[in-house]
């Protein structure tokens, strides 16, 4: 089994991506990367502390990065901000 696994949030519920999270951690993956960007890092850091509230003290917060990328068409660029959330399994 992989020791990473990555949840994409977007414009689902919050309790999907608290879902996906804790299913990647039961099916024996150590490390869960939830990104996001826009609009959805607010729902990525809910899904963050869902899960370590659900887990509790099971799961930490191993790192936090934050940045933005450039989207859209030439001409039509702009800059959104992205968030990484590392989540690891405690021994």
């Amino acid at each position: 089994m992989s020791s990473e696994g990555v949840i994409l949030v977007g414009q689902k519920q919050t309790p999907n991506y608290v879902l996906a999270t804790v299913t990647q951690f039961s099916q024996g993956v150590t490390r869960v990367i939830i990104k996001a960007r826009g609009r959805a890092i607010s729902k990525a850091v809910d899904t963050a502390e869902m899960v370590k509230r659900f887990l509790q003290n099971k799961v930490e917060v191993k790192d936090v990065k934050i940045g933005s990328e450039e989207v859209g068409e030439p001409g039509k660029k702009r800059r959104v901000s992205t968030i990484e959330i590392v989540l690891e399994r405690k021994e």
